[in-house]
């Protein structure tokens, strides 16, 4: 152990010897370094708070839509929550006849079928009722259908879901959302000052919001994959806010003389190399599910990417300028409250 320390010790007297007698090549100056990507230089002072006056109206306007299209549309519920029976196929000529499936299906005497083409040309889905029986009733619409389709169409997917069990996924899955959006609001709660929470709170409340929303127009089936792109997007809105907002304590520290809005300002400025980078590989990623993904996480894939465009917009037009209309202040501000509270001596 003594030689291996000695060694080291020759070793680091040394070093700058050799750095003089190779003539400062091995130098770190500056035109050595390797300089890093901006994609957005830190001096950029871009107004963001100016576009609150279109922002918030449009949030609000899409986010009262949404509640009014849930309440009289609904969701397109699957079969995880429904119950009945999923049958997916695709045409082994690459053309689909569903006006023959339909009328094929409502021949077997299982009740109204649900008829649908999907993906890519030549798929069509079949979505049974419950059958009254349990199991064995099911599986009858299954073999019906393979026997009457299997000559001109490939099953895909088979899915049976009996009333009991999607009762209890609809229960767990209802709980399970419930409470982690109560934990990640707590968490915001305590995790910032009053006004940096209810902002917060504020945001990803608009995010859950316009997610639902997104489900409700495009008519994606909602199962439990569903949920679980929910959560990812509450835990996806939740870090964009936190990083901001984080900035935007630390700022209010920092410079106490600086107006609300410019200081609102200079935090996500700050803070967007970040942003822009986490969105566009999050979003890449995501893309390349869509498009390569195949049909088991097609859905799941669009609703993320439709839930990172959505983020991406309340961090930056909604979350912060709700610090402005809430009554976020500086230390400037609170100084000039405190002194017009105070009592004006008499002249």
């Amino acid at each position: 152990m003594r030689d291996v320390r000695a060694s080291f010790e020759a070793l680091l007297r040394r070093a700058p010897q050799d750095e003089e007698v190779g003539g400062g090549s091995h130098s770190f100056d500056e035109e050595s370094r390797v300089r890093l990507i901006r994609i957005w230089p830190d001096e950029t002072r871009f107004d963001f708070m100016r576009f609150r006056h279109v922002s918030f109206p449009f949030s609000a306007l899409i986010s009262l839509a949404t509640l009014l299209v849930f309440v009289t549309i609904g969701l397109n519920f699957g079969v995880d929550f429904k119950g009945g029976t999923l049958i997916e196929m695709q045409s082994k000529t690459g053309r689909s006849d569903t006006g023959a499936v339909r009328s094929g299906a409502n021949g077997f005497g299982f009740g109204d079928v649900e008829v649908q083409e999907f993906g890519r040309e030549g798929g069509v889905s079949l979505r049974f009722p419950i059958q009254p029986g349990g199991e064995a009733a099911q599986g009858a619409v299954v073999d019906k259908a393979r026997a009457a389709f299997t000559s001109d169409y490939d099953f895909q997917r088979v899915e049976t879901v009996g009333p009991r069990v999607s009762g209890e996924l609809v229960q767990s899955g209802t709980i399970g959302i419930i409470l982690s959006v109560f934990a990640v609001l707590a968490y915001l709660w305590f995790r910032f000052e009053r006004e940096l929470a209810v902002a917060a709170i504020i945001g990803t409340l608009h995010d859950i919001v316009l997610t639902i929303g997104f489900f409700v127009v495009t008519r994606h089936e909602f199962n439990m994959t569903s949920i679980a792109a929910i959560l990812t997007i509450v835990g996806y809105s939740l870090n964009e806010t936190v990083v901001v907002f984080d900035r935007t304590r630390e700022l209010l520290r920092r410079y106490k003389q600086m107006p609300v809005e410019e200081l609102l300002n200079l935090s996500i400025n700050s803070t967007m190399s970040r942003t822009v980078m986490t969105a566009t590989t999050t979003f890449l990623s995501l893309l390349a599910l869509v498009l390569f993904g195949g049909r088991a996480i097609e859905g799941f894939a669009q609703v993320m990417l439709a839930g990172v465009v959505i983020c991406t917009y309340s961090a930056i037009f909604v979350s912060s300028p709700v610090l402005l209309y809430i009554g976020l202040q500086t230390g400037r501000s609170r100084a000039g409250a405190r002194d017009a509270a105070l009592p004006q001596p008499a002249e």
